[in-house]
């Protein structure tokens, strides 16, 4: 199978990504940076190994799976490998979830055991826990002889409604999105230090930190705790990063810090998760003298599939497909786009989902004729680049016109006094009208003033029906454990007929 000019075993197990920097001489090489610890290729490498051996003599068998629960440490890499060394499938979960929530993902994966760090340790219950800490170092294991086409991991996508659910991911799929992401767009190479503010449990940050540099032979930076301002500058100064990856909302809040941090060592940044307002863009910019590549992905297609490069970079736009992937609009009805316009965004390439675990509707929901819907709604311009529009679902209408959330965010965000904001449609009187939530740097403020002063600011670039007629000053949105704000949390609950207020 030939993706993006390399070819891919039919026989083909995803831990060999370590094998393959073995095979390079990179034993000695560092391939983690976590605090004060530093661990080589060679050490993780047995790491790995030990922990699939201590799963298959613990009774885990080929395709069952095994749900890891620790925050980013050499651990979870090594667990993670191991695990599909010996044919089982692994699932990373966010760390930060609360006891309540861990028993739907322990049911919902059957899982056979869990593998936790001792923080997570006492919130987690499974039929059985291991102590990642426990894991003992083994000299070599031999790789289960998995096809590329067999089940290799899962992630959870949150979505936005519902229950988590599953993302069910191949063998195949690490090296397709270093094969194409990462060697096309990033030009990732063995003298690169990659450094992700994104966890390894979401699949950006697992591309990032994970597969990219191991493919690469490249050097990681791991962050245990909160990515917060202070704790990423501080990681960035100690570990100097060439590739840094991060997210809107937290390329915002490190410029609105007091300090501003050194990140003279990174060669590029990258945003995804959502769009990247120009605005930030330009500031980070000014600041920092660096390029922010922001592109569009999911959890669903592995990582970023359309993306601005180094040679073309339009800021607030997602940029054009990346190498081995195709992109369609399709019109409200139903048509392919040709040309500028705007649709419902289509992704296919060969990192794609296989399914979500045991929901066939919502699979063949998602799935159609060989594509994958994103739910996102883009435009694409005269150059071939896309420009965010919004989810499907977070369009609304105002006056009969369609007003998309991320232009007006994006323009409100310009405004010196606004820190964040996020814009839904609300209905009043029967009507739908746009409200924006936002934070802001002086909250000592009139919220009347400061709001007649935002839309005065949105009316003299956006049209009449993009105002937001309603604005609420709030001391912080609603978002997922990577940043990325909930807009459907604040949208008001669906009402079902003859339901009363």
């Amino acid at each position: 199978m030939s993706v993006a000019a390399v070819t891919i075993p039919e026989r083909y197990n995803a831990s060999l990504l370590l094998d393959r920097n073995l095979e390079a001489g990179r034993q000695g090489k560092v391939a983690i940076l976590c605090g004060g610890e530093a661990v080589t290729y060679g050490d993780l490498f047995a790491r790995a190994c030990g922990a699939g051996a201590a799963l298959r003599d613990l009774g885990v068998g080929r395709g069952e799976r095994v749900l890891l629960v620790m925050d980013d440490n050499p651990g979870l890499p090594a667990a993670f490998l191991g695990a599909m060394r010996i044919g089982a499938v692994p699932v990373p979960v966010n760390p930060l979830y609360e006891a309540d929530d861990y028993p739907y993902f322990v049911e919902d994966s059957g899982a056979r055991l869990a593998i936790v760090d001792a923080v997570c340790a006492e919130k987690v219950r499974a039929p059985k826990l291991v102590l990642v800490d426990e894991l003992e170092p083994s000299e070599e294991l031999e790789p289960v002889d998995t096809l590329r086409d067999d089940v290799a991991f899962w992630l959870y996508s949150s979505g936005s409604t519902g229950r988590p659910k599953g993302v069910v991911h191949l063998h195949r799929d690490l090296l397709v999105t270093s094969e194409t992401y990462a060697r096309h767009v990033l030009g990732i190479t063995d003298r690169d230090v990659t450094f992700s503010t994104t966890k390894l449990f979401h699949a950006y940050g697992l591309g990032n930190n994970l597969s990219f540099p191991y493919w690469a032979g490249a050097t990681t930076v791991l962050l245990s705790g909160r990515p917060s301002p202070d704790a990423i500058f501080a990681a960035v100064e100690r570990f100097r990063p060439t590739l840094f990856f991060s997210v809107p909302t937290l390329y915002n809040a490190m410029l609105a810090a007091e300090q501003n941090g050194d990140f003279s060592s990174a060669r590029l940044c990258v945003s995804a998760a959502e769009p990247l307002p120009a605005e930030v863009w330009h500031r980070w910019h000014d600041t920092h003298g660096l390029v922010i590549l922001d592109g569009v992905g999911s959890t669903e297609m592995l990582h970023i599939y359309c993306s601005n490069t180094p040679e073309d970079v339009a800021p607030g736009s997602s940029g054009r497909p990346v190498p081995g992937y195709g992109v369609k609009l399709v019109d409200d009805d139903g048509e392919v786009v040709e040309g500028p316009g705007s649709g419902d965004l289509y992704v296919r390439g060969e990192s794609m989902l296989r399914e979500y675990w045991n929901q066939p509707e919502k699979t063949v929901d998602s799935i159609r004729d060989g594509w994958f819907y994103s739910r996102d709604r883009y435009r694409r311009d005269e150059q071939g680049r896309y420009w965010c529009e919004g989810r499907a679902d977070d369009m609304f209408k105002v006056s009969g016109l369609w007003v998309s959330p991320a232009d007006v965010e994006a323009r409100l965000i310009e405004h010196p006094a606004v820190l964040e904001a996020a814009v839904v449609g609300m209905p009043v009187g029967g009507f739908t009208k746009g409200k924006a939530y936002v934070t802001v740097r002086d909250p000592g403020r009139s919220a009347h003033e400061l709001a007649e002063e935002l839309r005065e600011f949105c009316a003299a670039k956006l049209h009449r029906y993009q105002v937001p007629e309603l604005i609420e000053l709030v001391d912080s949105l609603p978002k997922t454990a990577t940043g990325k704000i909930e807009r459907y949390k604040l949208r008001p609950p669906v009402r079902r007929p003859g339901e009363r207020a």
